[in-house]
């Protein structure tokens, strides 16, 4: 687990997605970092939790529109594969676009607390694990969630992000 911090730092996208987080009826715990948690992996490690529970946050787009896909630490975005479920073409959004759709920075793009809404999909193999853990709007942050309370907080479409897997219900 990450050191005990003797006081609570404070950074604008994090108040933003706790204030977001409480308004949908959760106060889950922000666990600040001392260090930026740039990978899934280094998050797990971190953390003490499997690879599988890192629910990153990628900013896509399709067919220009800024998507979020809320996937498993444990595999990759197959983003041809899934443009092609969605109706479309995805491509990797700009540092400018992750920015302006979320409000946050890549590497702490929270699933919530951005200016307006972002069409989410959130990766069906999140559901398999009690506990997953997702960024808090900053690199040094995350919080403690569920698959359900994703999918809910966010208006997400559960969804499969690589071809062989199954969308859950």
């Amino acid at each position: 687990m990450p050191a005990e911090q003797t006081s609570t730092p404070s950074h604008a996208a994090v108040d933003r997605v706790t204030a977001a987080l409480a308004e949908q009826g959760l106060a889950p715990r922000i666990v600040w970092f001392d260090d930026a948690v740039t990978t899934a992996q280094l998050a797990a490690d971190a953390l003490g939790v499997e690879l599988g529970q890192i629910a990153n946050s990628l900013v896509f787009t399709l067919d220009d529109e800024p998507i979020l896909v809320l996937t498993s630490g444990a595999h990759r975005v197959d983003t041809h594969w899934l443009g092609e479920q969605l109706g479309g073409r995805i491509g990797r959004a700009s540092k400018e676009v992750v920015k302006e759709a979320t409000g946050q920075v890549i590497g702490g793009v929270a699933p919530v607390g951005h200016p307006a809404p972002v069409r989410t999909f959130v990766d069906t193999d999140l559901a398999a694990y009690d506990e997953v853990w997702a960024a808090a709007g900053h690199a040094k942050t995350v919080f403690p969630t569920t698959f359900d309370d994703l999918v809910r907080i966010t208006g997400g479409t559960p969804t499969a992000v690589e071809p062989g897997r199954t969308a859950a219900s």
